[in-house]
């Protein structure tokens, strides 16, 4: 195991009081890495992929800044080529990647958290993985009620998975706590992808409306898309870019008034039309308030 007690081992280590944040996020970085034939994990000594890994964290981290301390560790996550695999193939991997989000996580509560609320958050490979931490770590009330919300975007959760772990709820609303917040973006001619395969459904919450109906959102409901670089730096912000509403079948966030060809997939692993890249930077306005309006209402205000 990484030992997390070494502050080299976090990207991320907000450990002082902040005034004003009253809540705690534990972050999951998502997938930077791009594997190699003899190296399906990455590697902690890699420091060019550590950059990357700083980086793509800084790209969400806006999100929750204004009301939360942030911890993100160092994690031995799977290459993208580990995706291209069988799902049962890559699970051996994917437990190697999870063994460290766990300890950290462990750790982080261990000797940072202090009985403060806690947001779970990851984007995509990382989302996988708070999925996994919120089945594991999170059965048992009293975890359960220090948890503001799991912001689990670019990964599935699915009925199946709520019937099998009980405690898990998904949200349903803008207020509601102790809730996964997920949801998955792609063109409305989209039928099948890597995150939800063609016959699965998904479950999830349209970060417009906060609806889990098919109610679609106009654009004029999304406060602002930001793009942002490695250094976390909004370097274009366009209000109402986007709308969206679920797809009844698959449970996907359909994506509405862009084009693949305005938002390319940008990665070999999707076909253009899986706006998976742009999860968080198209809502990304509507997340950031989502975020003080779910802290709020677990503090009771």
């Amino acid at each position: 195991a990484l030992d997390y007690s070494n502050p080299a081992n976090w990207s991320n280590l907000e450990s002082e009081e902040v005034p004003g944040k009253e809540a705690d996020v534990f972050f999951i970085c998502p997938s930077v890495y791009g594997g190699s034939p003899d190296a399906c994990n990455m590697s902690l000594s890699d420091e060019d992929t550590k950059e990357s890994f700083a980086g793509a964290i800084n790209m969400e981290k806006g999100i929750y800044d204004d009301n939360c301390r942030f911890f993100a560790p160092y994690y031995r996550q799977i290459g993208l080529n580990v995706y291209e695999m069988e799902e049962a193939d890559r699970e051996p991997y994917l437990a190697v990647a999870y063994f460290d989000a766990k300890a950290a996580f462990e750790y982080y509560m261990e000797h940072y958290n202090n009985g403060r609320p806690i947001i779970l958050a990851g984007f995509s490979q990382g989302a996988d993985l708070c999925i996994r931490l919120m089945k594991d770590c999170f059965a048992g009330e009293d975890r359960m009620a220090q948890l503001v919300a799991c912001y689990a975007i670019g990964w599935r959760i699915t009925s199946e998975e709520l019937e099998q772990y009980p405690h898990l709820k998904v949200a349903s609303g803008e207020w509601d706590t102790g809730v996964i917040v997920s949801f998955n973006s792609e063109a409305e001619e989209v039928s099948d992808s890597l995150i939800i395969p063609e016959g699965v459904k998904t479950l999830a919450i349209n970060p417009l409306n906060w609806r889990t109906d098919s109610t679609p959102a106009d654009k004029s409901q999304n406060l602002g898309a930001c793009f942002t670089d490695y250094s976390g730096e909004i370097t274009s912000e366009i209000p109402e870019l986007t709308g969206a509403y679920i797809d009844s079948e698959r449970g996907a966030l359909k994506v509405t008034d862009v084009t693949p060809q305005e938002y390319p997939a940008g990665l070999s692993i999707f076909e253009d039309g899986v706006y998976h890249l742009y999860d968080y930077q198209f809502f990304y306005r509507n997340l950031e308030e989502n975020v003080g309006i779910r802290i709020q209402a677990f503090l009771g205000r």
